[in-house]
């Protein structure tokens, strides 16, 4: 078998990376063995306002920017909907949030999605004693309901393998790559936090975060926005909502613990003053980043591999950019970016 690419990993990442592939009309076969899940309990958040010290989130707009059509692309093309657009709620804890507020929705690179007036008006049962802070050009996509279709997708091309990927039998020259039994000329790594396992790129600094959240229904609250407060409020419809998200530095396991519920419910307490069931719990391995920043980059010696990873919580806006930005390298010798690119640890 001869292809222009593997691809290892159909997360956000490797889907993204899939799809310049097709559009540039080059061949792949895909390696994807479902040990990293951190795209498919994901609360697929596109969020442009860092809601903590409210500061933008990087390159925001740009990313905003192409990241919007590329889902609407994929919802066209796979004929189902990811994309649920809303607004996002930040609760004030005090009325000198409220001030730093005012005072920063008018910077340059927050305007446009700061919305200076506050919303005053009580919620039932959401705890806002200090009114909340609105975000515009947010929403959510379904990133466990679009890895699932792209891989269908995938299945159909047959340029999919549903397989651990074994780095030791890679053998590698300039000219070409040979992989038991395809032929290729690059590789592209985007396996999240199993780049542990990956001899040529385990030297970067990827930290595991394990990130866990709940489903709950909540009869007496009915909203429609994102609630951003103690954690997050995601709106699932039917009164259903996606409780998250927890850091776990320590527990580097995928499973959900009674450690992590324990702890949403506890957050929760001050979120909602409402009665509500837990329906269901979900846990996934963040590959996080030392500077939170992307991997994309080639390898120090072997310039026929490629990585893509490092997305961590902001997975959904990053991904087109990064696989852009490192296709283009790839196949014309653009720069890139400075901030994401890997030579930064070499």
């Amino acid at each position: 078998m001869k292809v222009d690419y593997i691809i290892v990993g159909l997360g956000l990442a490797g889907l993204a990376f899939a799809e310049k592939l097709i559009a540039a009309k080059k061949t792949f076969v895909v390696f994807e063995d479902a040990s990293q899940t951190s795209s498919l309990v994901a609360g697929g958040v596109y969020n442009p306002v860092i809601l903590r010290r409210f500061t933008p989130v990087w390159n925001a707009a740009a990313q905003l920017d192409l990241a919007m059509p590329f889902y609407e692309g994929l919802e066209k093309k796979l004929n189902q909907k990811f994309d649920k657009k809303f607004e996002i709620k930040r609760a004030f804890k005090s009325i000198e949030e409220q001030n730093n507020w005012f005072a920063l929705s008018d910077k340059p690179k927050l305007k446009q999605f700061m919305n200076a007036k506050i919303a005053n008006e009580k919620v039932h049962g959401i705890v806002g004693n200090f009114g909340f802070g609105i975000v515009n050009e947010a929403g959510r996509i379904d990133t466990l309901k679009l890895v699932n279709a792209y891989r269908t997708y995938l299945e159909d091309l047959n340029a999919i393998r549903f397989e651990q990927f074994e780095h030791q039998q890679l053998e590698i020259t300039k000219e070409k790559i040979t992989y038991k039994d395809i032929n290729c000329e690059k590789v592209v790594f985007c396996e999240g936090f199993g780049m542990k396992e990956n001899p040529f790129f385990n030297y970067l600094p990827l930290d595991e975060v394990k990130g866990e959240l709940i489903t709950i229904y909540a009869p007496e609250i009915n909203i429609e926005f994102l609630l951003k407060s103690a954690l997050f409020l995601i709106p699932l419809g039917n009164n259903h909502y996606k409780v998250g998200a927890t850091f776990n530095h320590k527990d580097k396991t995928s499973n959900p613990s009674e450690d992590g519920k324990e702890e949403l419910v506890e957050k929760l307490k001050k979120v909602i003053d409402v009665p509500y069931t837990i329906i269901n719990q979900t846990a996934g391995i963040r590959p996080a980043t030392a500077d939170r920043k992307p991997f994309i980059g080639l390898h120090k010696t072997h310039k026929n591999l490629a990585i893509l990873n490092g997305l961590g919580t902001r997975g959904v806006m990053l991904a087109p950019t990064m696989a852009k930005n490192l296709f283009e390298h790839i196949e014309h010798n653009a720069n890139l970016d400075p901030v994401a690119d890997i030579k930064r640890f070499q």
